[in-house]
């Protein structure tokens, strides 16, 4: 009899929740056993797993965050931890394990694999949308929608004060979530890696919108931002404030809330944090999370494991493992052009 093993690992995301029920759901129907495991690889390490039954996963559709909880412990900077992956793995006779995470846990999942013949599926659960061969991770839409609903509304205050507002959002390497967020939520000027601009660029497009009477102006920057101008600034700013503040990581809404407002702009800074991965999922995430862990039992079930599965052009479709699929995927410059047409 086949025996899975469900983890969440890296970081949470709305959907999880509606994955875990549908991998638990197909596989009870196809007469397989589900195990929970706790907090990730952490919870393989330290032997935290339970069955399960209809009755865990009963309700929790619309649940976001995960029944069974998420870290971002990487079983190769744990001494020990493979072995320990391995031996609990044999211990409760796991034939196959489904990992729903995040890049990292994608490369994590390939290596204990690879290393430790390991099988597993893995599904792509991250707001950062940053995993090849999937248009869409579990959680991304959520995560989007909720930059969208924030910009809607501080385009009301922004207006009625004639204020810059920096609105800083999540994303870690790449810039989808500022991408798709800005564009959706009516952005102004948007700020990501993969489209790099300078402070100037920025300052003349706040200078041209009050030229032409638009007293305000929303700018969505991802949070791992690299504006080289800003270097010297970060140190000059804590030289400025004081001993308090030595020892401050100022990000970079910081400091570009600082460098508009020394511009006479009134500005404001909103770091949306993490009201971005937390809330119910989206219709779409719940959809996209449910047909992505009814395929990965199905692969299970076919014997075939070691593969991503994936939405793809419309489609769900699966990849096997592979070099390529551990590499950050970015905004496309397709992409990119479009967005610049509403700068």
């Amino acid at each position: 009899m086949k025996r899975i093993g469900i983890l969440c690992a890296g970081a949470d995301s709305p959907g999880l929740n509606a994955s875990i029920r549908a991998i638990a759901r197909k596989a009870f129907d196809e007469n397989m056993d589900v195990l929970g495991i706790r907090d990730g690889f952490m919870g393989l390490m330290e032997d935290a797993v339970i069955p399960m039954t209809k009755n865990h996963v009963s309700g929790i559709l619309p649940l976001g965050g995960s029944i069974l909880g998420v870290s971002r412990v990487n079983p190769f900077e744990v001494e020990g931890a493979q072995i320990k992956i391995k031996d609990n793995i044999k211990k409760h006779q796991i034939t196959s394990l489904v990992v729903l995470g995040t890049l990292d846990a994608l490369i994590s999942t390939i290596k204990l694999n690879e290393q430790f013949d390991i099988p597993s599926v893995f599904i792509p659960a991250s707001i950062d949308n940053d995993i090849k061969e999937t248009d869409f991770s579990i959680g991304f839409d959520s995560a989007i929608s909720s930059v969208m609903h924030s910009l809607d509304t501080l385009h009301a205050t922004a207006s009625a004060h004639h204020r810059v507002m920096v609105v800083e959002v999540m994303g870690f390497k790449t810039g989808w979530l500022a991408a798709l967020g800005g564009l959706v939520g009516g952005a102004d000027f948007i700020l990501i890696n993969e489209n790099p601009h300078t402070f100037e660029d920025l300052m003349k497009n706040i200078n041209k919108r009050y030229e032409e009477g638009k007293k305000f102006s929303i700018i969505v920057v991802s949070e791992h931002y690299k504006m080289h101008e800003l270097d010297s600034i970060n140190k000059d700013l804590k030289e400025k404030l004081g001993e308090k503040y030595k020892n401050f990581k100022f990000s970079i809404g910081h400091l570009l809330e600082y460098l508009i407002s020394e511009k006479g702009y009134a500005t404001r800074l909103t770091s949306l944090g993490y009201t971005q991965r937390g809330g119910n999922p989206t219709a779409f995430d719940r959809y996209l999370a449910t047909k992505l862990g009814i395929k990965a039992v199905n692969l299970i079930k076919e014997g075939k494991v070691n593969h991503m599965v994936g939405f793809k052009g419309g489609e769900i479709k699966c990849t096997p493992y592979s070099p390529e699929i551990m590499e950050p995927r970015y905004v496309p410059e397709d992409l990119q052009r479009d967005i610049e047409l509403f700068f």
